[in-house]
């Protein structure tokens, strides 16, 4: 009986020796069979609730366009997106954050790092040209000047892919490996005179803090890049920005006498004649790019008198900082100097906006992965250094971060025929949004899981 029982005990342990033995392989990669349903999973939701959101999206994207805010002005726009952020549920909400900006905080179900997400909201004083049924028609007085506003630079977009982006993210929260913290900002095209605003104000409020954040990712659509593209670069990829005023002082007289006058209205054609001459002839443009622009130029009250005064407003945009204060250093010299030759004076002022955007080298390096498999390799494009702004740049000074182009210009159209950012003729092909609300969730899960 004893040697029956012993008999069937070996024979049971060879059983299940051969048994283990057979089903080794698997037991071992179980771990990893089991973790990519759940990453599979998340992705899928992301997609599948991408397309189902994209009516939504763009449905706000269009009430945002039809009505624009200014600088710090965003009191509608930040309201719309409180509110939203609030209803789905798992969002801690910080309204009037920098003014009129919006926080939102979102934990992961398990721990991790600090992600955040940023679209900027405001409009310009723009009045649109664009044969749209959600086209703007507010106004509203800038500088003094009653003027049309809208949303020329594709931020109604941004705000729209990142609230659909929230919506998404709280659907998966359970699965994200850390938190995501929303920053909805106002100003991003500067604050108005006398005002603090932006990126600038939001860091110095605290938006990276509380919790503190790891890494910063954002992106800007593009008229001038075709849907379904996205372009990159390591390192600085968009330029300091920084506004000028010079105030020319002449000698009021008859128009009829300029002579016995210091006319200040030529005398400023002579600076800015100087102020191209100093980017053309002085500036080592194969270091990097420049350029100096006069955007407003003010003086006189009626045809036959020449006036006391004259004033330019430009922007000054450098990718390289020796550069940029060699620049600085070239318009007060030229504007004084081309002033005083004259008869005149020329008091200058540089005011800065924003520094250079910088792109961390290893996290984007570290996300290009992510880029291609959400866009297709071959529609993720490195791309040259750019003499736009964005004052992006505050956060990425900060702490690591990415900013991006998204495509929004239509499939198979010229660059040539696209109208440029800051236009009346800005357009955006919609299409392109869906793109951005993957690229944002996309990015914020990897980054997570790595």
């Amino acid at each position: 009986m004893k040697i029956q029982k012993l008999t069937t005990f070996l024979c049971l342990l060879v059983l299940f020796a051969t048994s283990s033995r057979a089903q080794g392989p698997a037991i071992v990669q179980a771990p990893l069979v089991d973790e990519i349903p759940i990453e599979a999973d998340a992705r899928a939701i992301i997609d599948k609730m991408a397309n189902e959101l994209e009516a939504k999206v763009i449905k706000w994207r269009r009430h945002m366009h039809e009505n624009p805010e200014l600088s710090n002005r965003e009191f509608k726009t930040g309201e719309m997106v409180a509110d939203h952020l609030e209803a789905l549920g798992s969002i801690e909400v910080t309204r009037n954050f920098a003014k009129t900006g919006v926080k939102g905080i979102l934990k992961g179900g398990k721990p991790g790092p600090v992600v955040a997400l940023r679209a900027d909201m405001d409009a310009l004083p723009v009045t649109e040209r664009v044969d749209l049924p959600f086209a703007s028609k507010v106004k509203a007085t800038y500088n003094g000047v009653e003027t049309g506003v809208m949303h020329a630079c594709g931020h109604d977009t941004h705000v729209a892919m990142l609230m659909g982006a929230a919506e998404i993210l709280v659907a998966i929260k359970d699965e994200l490996p850390g938190t995501i913290v929303f920053m909805f900002q106002p100003a991003e095209e500067g604050a108005p005179p006398g005002e603090e605003g932006g990126a600038k104000l939001m860091v110095k409020e605290g938006i990276l803090q509380n919790p503190k954040v790891d890494v910063a990712f954002g992106l800007h659509i593009s008229s001038m890049l075709e849907v379904g593209k996205i372009k990159y670069k390591t390192g600085g990829v968009a330029a300091a920005a920084d506004r000028f005023v010079i105030d020319v002082k002449g000698k009021q007289t008859h128009g009829s006498r300029p002579w016995s006058g210091v006319d200040p209205i030529t005398v400023s054609a002579q600076i800015i004649q100087g102020l191209n001459n100093i980017i053309s002839r002085q500036t080592e443009l194969t270091k990097e790019a420049a350029v100096i622009s006069v955007g407003m130029i003010q003086g006189g009250i009626r045809n036959n008198i020449i006036p006391e005064s004259c004033q330019m407003i430009g922007t000054i945009r450098t990718l390289d900082v020796k550069m940029q204060d060699l620049i600085h250093e070239k318009i007060r010299l030229t504007a004084t100097s081309i002033a005083e030759s004259a008869g005149a004076t020329a008091e200058v002022e540089i005011i800065p906006y924003a520094p250079v955007v910088y792109n961390n080298i290893q996290l984007t390096k570290q996300m290009i992965p992510t880029l291609e498999r959400v866009a297709g390799e071959s529609n993720v494009i490195i791309t040259k250094a750019g003499t736009g702004a964005e004052d992006f740049a505050f956060y990425a000074n900060e702490v690591p971060s990415i900013f991006l182009s998204l495509g929004g210009m239509k499939k198979g159209m010229s660059v040539i025929d696209a109208p440029p950012h800051h236009t009346p003729d800005f357009y955006i092909d919609e299409s392109g949004m869906k793109l951005g609300v993957r690229t944002l969730c996309n990015m914020a899960l990897d980054y997570m899981e790595k």
